[in-house]
């Protein structure tokens, strides 16, 4: 006997699976078809890289969701879903701690899950991520629940890999454990950091990178303080053909300008003071593979000129010999300074400016990012969580309009270190150490901004009121902000509760400056 039901909430991802989608929206489209057929309060799929699970699509959950990474071995249910072959329900009473415990969206104070299911998705017979439904009523799930999941998990990994397919990433998805673990073992890291975000300026810096990465031209990274500018440096390398080798790195700025130029080319015994043996530099260290010089900008003037002989000819003479060595090294270089008018301010070469500014790429500060900022709150949050031993961790509401409505001199740095503060700020207010902690707006510390203290002062007491036009903006910035927290991020829906058209809403957005 058909299942009706069943058969109309797959029809939609059969038609999907020829389309050509924005990963975002094929995969929100499916987590809709399974709410359509298991109603839930979250719902969430999740890719496993390594040892972490990262979610690519939610719904029902906190918006810094989308940040978190979540580390197999530290959440068992997760880890015991990926061990079977089908659906996997937790009764009520499982002792297991939910990893979801606190992120998903309450209004009746209850922040522990009470429901949950999950199967994961295998793609040419290898685990590839897992699908997780949750919810707050502890008798939600059944049998039939299960049966379904199973029957559209088979049918999600098809969509997940039509998707993959269609967006030339198989290959790219073949290749990347072996890269990665290389890169790790190479580098000594345990798992190489990420980009994370969804905003306009970071799928453009995200597309800026897989298109440069590829070739050997010399990239010059620029930004502010604290933007991520070295995980810009890691994400060229580890998407280059010198990935299998480990990325070197020199901070410019961190040695005394006696040393810099040892350190760069190497030298022989005795070529000063102190130098008992003869040492390689970083260009012979990176010998085949790649260079990151972090502050370049700070260089002295005479190590700039031999610099641009060995980025011009690939020689190099270690301090103190008369011998060349030949290198093949590509070069990435990052600085926030302003390097064009420290040429023209004579501080620093012209000539090695533009040969290191072959391709220059701006890392966007993170007050122009959006909605990033919860997702790498959620990424410091998750972070955090076991150092504290906690259950979970997350930010109220309130916190959440505070993070967007700042403007981050320090960028993600000091979102990073702003976070770690407030977790500890939050538990000394709780000696009893509660299962699930929850970071309040004070907390965090923050100055009032602007436009806060301008929305306490009555009308009468502001000194400068804003114009029609601004109050207006300020208006549908705040409804647009706020559908879209309540939609997950996903436009279509924001869009449908808005009664606007998809295209009409974006732009808008865009003109508003939330894109």
């Amino acid at each position: 006997m058909t299942n009706t039901p069943l058969l109309q909430a797959m029809l939609p991802l059969l038609d999907d699976l020829t389309r050509e989608l924005p990963d975002n929206e094929r995969f929100q489209r499916l987590l809709a078809a399974l709410l359509e057929l298991v109603p839930c309060d979250a719902i969430a799929l999740l890719r496993l890289e390594q040892d972490h699970l990262v979610p690519l699509a939610v719904s029902g959950l906190s918006a810094d969701a989308l940040g978190r990474r979540f580390k197999v071995d530290e959440h068992p249910r997760l880890a015991a879903l990926l061990e079977q072959r089908g659906a996997t329900r937790f009764a009520a009473d499982c002792e297991l701690p939910d990893p979801y415990d606190g992120l998903v969206e309450c209004r009746h104070g209850r922040l522990e899950v009470h429901d949950c299911l999950g199967c994961p998705l295998f793609i040419n017979e290898r685990p590839w991520g897992l699908l997780t439904l949750d919810s707050l009523d502890p008798s939600r799930f059944g049998q039939i629940a299960l049966d379904n999941l199973e029957t559209v998990a088979r049918l999600a990994a098809a969509t997940v890999q039509a998707g993959e397919r269609m967006n030339s990433l198989s290959r790219r998805l073949e290749n990347e454990a072996h890269l990665t673990e290389s890169y790790r073992l190479a580098a000594g890291q345990r798992q190489p950091a990420q980009i994370i975000g969804q905003s306009a300026v970071t799928q453009r810096l995200l597309g800026e990178i897989a298109l440069v990465a590829g070739s050997d031209l010399t990239v010059l990274i620029g930004g502010e303080t604290g933007v991520g500018k070295e995980l810009v440096a890691q994400a060229l390398h580890r998407q280059s053909p010198r990935a299998e080798r480990p990325l070197i790195s020199l901070n410019c700025a961190a040695l005394p300008e006696t040393l810099v130029e040892s350190e760069l080319f190497g030298h022989v015994r005795g070529a000063f003071s102190g130098a008992v043996s003869e040492r390689a530099g970083k260009f012979e260290i990176a010998n085949g593979s790649t260079l990151f010089l972090d502050e370049v900008g700070e260089l002295p003037l005479p190590v700039q000129a031999k610099l641009l002989r060995v980025l011009q000819s690939g020689h190099l003479q270690r301090v103190g010999s008369d011998r060349e060595h030949q290198v093949d090294v590509r070069i990435l270089a990052a600085s926030n300074r302003d390097l064009a008018e420290e040429v023209r301010a004579g501080r620093f070469r012209a000539d090695l400016y533009h040969r290191l500014s072959v391709y220059p790429l701006h890392v966007p500060p993170l007050r122009e990012r959006g909605r990033d900022i919860l997702l790498l709150a959620g990424n410091f949050l998750e972070q955090n969580r076991p150092r504290l031993r906690l259950r979970g961790l997350r930010l109220s509401r309130e916190a959440q309009a505070a993070l967007l409505d700042y403007d981050w001199p320090g960028n993600v740095r000091e979102l990073e270190h702003l976070i770690g503060r407030a977790a500890l700020k939050a538990l000394s207010r709780h000696p009893e150490r509660p299962r699930i902690l929850s970071i309040a707006v004070e907390d965090l510390d923050l100055p009032a901004s602007s436009s806060a203290v301008q929305a306490e002062l009555p009308v009468e007491r502001s000194a400068k009121q804003p114009g029609l036009r601004q109050a207006c903006e300020h208006f549908q910035r705040q409804l647009i902000g706020a559908a879209l927290e309540r939609h997950q991020g996903n436009w279509t829906a924001a869009a449908r509760e808005l009664e606007l058209d998809r295209a009409n809403l974006s732009r808008l957005a865009a003109r508003l400056g939330l894109k």
